[in-house]
């Protein structure tokens, strides 16, 4: 991601590019020599490493009540467009609160019911707040930076909303990377997140940065609660 200052599309207001940084380094650079190589299936020690990080990611915020579960859905067949993408957010205590809302959306599947979710909007509404935000600082946005994700960052909270639609476009559609790690500032502060796409299951983490507080979230697609519970199972995270 750009560390550097640009115009906007239409040549006014120039603006920062500091609100997110993939690639970043974060506390599992603190575990492993390399974590871009600690998850890859040719190396000896990679279930280790994996029960590792979800200990650290994952068990931490939940033994201490801090862990939230984001369950995403809504994209399909190549889709993308943020109104389209639904939510829902549960808080985890234990991991039978994880298997209670995987059997919830298995349920609603299997009867063609409609799957759980919130009323808030990830993408969309957040989207409209930042576009009204700048406009209102005396930016002209025009309809291309409005409508396509990778323009986003000309204005403020843009690169923020960029990165987590790209998270979530990940998370929907795979990704053959199987780890990355990626800084971002949000409206709660400073985060860190972790992504994994593995054979045992495809997530991200959200962790608030070291000395920060607030949760950690868990997010992952609908098609991911089974493999990611049964990997948390036998991480022995409880």
């Amino acid at each position: 991601m750009h560390t550097d200052r640009t115009t906007t599309s239409a040549g006014h207001l120039p603006m920062p590019f500091n609100e997110a940084k993939e690639h970043a380094p974060g506390r599992l650079h603190a575990i492993f020599a390399d974590p871009y190589t600690a998850f890859d299936n040719l190396v000896t020690e990679r279930l280790l490493h994996l029960r590792v990080a979800v200990a650290a990611l994952v068990g931490a915020p939940l033994a201490e009540g801090t862990l939230m579960l984001r369950v995403i859905h809504g994209w399909e067949n190549g889709g993308f467009e943020p109104a389209d993408l639904k939510h829902s957010e549960h808080r985890l205590d234990s991991l039978a609160d994880l298997r209670r809302v995987a059997e919830a959306y298995r349920h609603a599947f299997e009867h063609q019911q409609p799957l759980p979710r919130d009323d808030a909007s990830l993408l969309a509404e957040p989207l409209a707040r930042a576009i009204a935000a700048a406009e209102t600082d005396g930016q002209v946005l025009d309809e291309a930076t409005r409508t396509i994700p990778a323009r986003w960052p000309a204005f403020t909270q843009g690169l923020t909303l960029y990165t987590f639609f790209k998270v979530y476009h990940r998370l929907t559609y795979g990704e053959d990377d199987p780890y990355r790690a990626i800084h971002c500032q949000t409206p709660q502060g400073p985060r860190e997140i972790h992504e994994f796409h593995l054979e045992e299951g495809e997530f991200a983490v959200v962790v608030p940065d070291e000395g920060e507080s607030g949760d950690s979230v868990l997010v992952l697609h609908e098609s991911q609660l089974m493999p990611v519970l049964q990997l948390l199972e036998e991480s022995r995270v409880s």
